[in-house]
């Protein structure tokens, strides 16, 4: 594509900015453009002030919009004579620490994220099992063996049993699943040590179902595994209302 046909290609992309607070405008006209495919993955907006005459805005608005999109993952700025910004493709971590903000922002319990955990890791249990790789196995055994390593050392912490619940969620290679665990992954710990405070070796207790739980993924034995989860949660449940009450 010429540089005049990617510059008309470009220009009919975008509308005059005629609002206040134009950067926010910007930014929602972009995400528009990515839904409605106009715009995808690996494409490289306009420079700056290709942007300026289109959006008919100054650069420091325009600046201040596309600060506004690196921050949340949206774009990628690469500098040199190839450099500019390029629409990128969110990860599912980057989509749950965004709703995992919102969510810490909110006036949710720890006893709410436990019960939402018990319906939502009981729910995606059947996709682990069906979909679940031999690599996925491999990282699930490697985190428990890290964890008792930890635990022989003195030096568990509720981040490492957080971690094996969200690599579990990533045994559905389903990429909204594993983006919601990851979205889980604030509130979780704050339940997690909240537990903890009630029932300090909680966790080696844990450490040992998840090594059962990896156990029946491998042997495709879902009653199994599902036996063992619900009990993993629900004594999480039970320490989290303990500690509220």
């Amino acid at each position: 594509m010429s540089g005049t046909d990617e510059k008309a290609t470009s220009e009919s992309l975008f509308n005059r900015v005629n609002v206040d607070r134009t950067s926010h405008v910007i930014v929602d006209q972009i995400k528009q453009l990515i839904r409605d495919g106009s715009l995808k993955p690996g494409d490289r907006l306009p420079n700056e002030r290709a942007l300026c005459l289109q959006l008919g805005v100054s650069r420091v608005t325009v600046r201040e919009a596309l600060r506004g999109l690196e921050a949340t993952g949206l774009i990628q700025v690469r500098l040199g004579a190839r450099g500019g910004s390029f629409l990128t493709a969110p990860s599912p971590e980057l989509v749950g620490e965004n709703l995992a903000q919102l969510l810490t922002l909110s006036p949710i319990t720890a006893l709410a994220v436990t019960e939402a955990r018990q319906i939502f890791e009981l729910g995606i249990l059947p996709l682990v099992l069906e979909r679940a790789s031999r690599e996925d196995i491999a990282e699930l055994r490697t985190l428990v063996v890290d964890a008792l390593t930890a635990k022989a050392d003195g030096v568990y912490s509720t981040d490492m049993s957080a971690a094996f619940h969200v690599r579990l969620a990533a045994c559905t290679h389903n990429p909204a699943i594993e983006a919601l665990m990851h979205s889980f992954h604030g509130p979780l710990l704050s339940s997690l040590q909240e537990a903890k405070t009630v029932a300090p070796l909680m966790g080696f207790k844990g450490v040992e179902e998840h090594g059962e739980i990896v156990d029946a993924i491998e042997a495709k034995d879902l009653p199994r595994a599902r036996a063992i989860l619900a009990q993993h949660l629900e004594r999480t449940a039970q320490r989290v209302a303990r500690s509220q009450g």
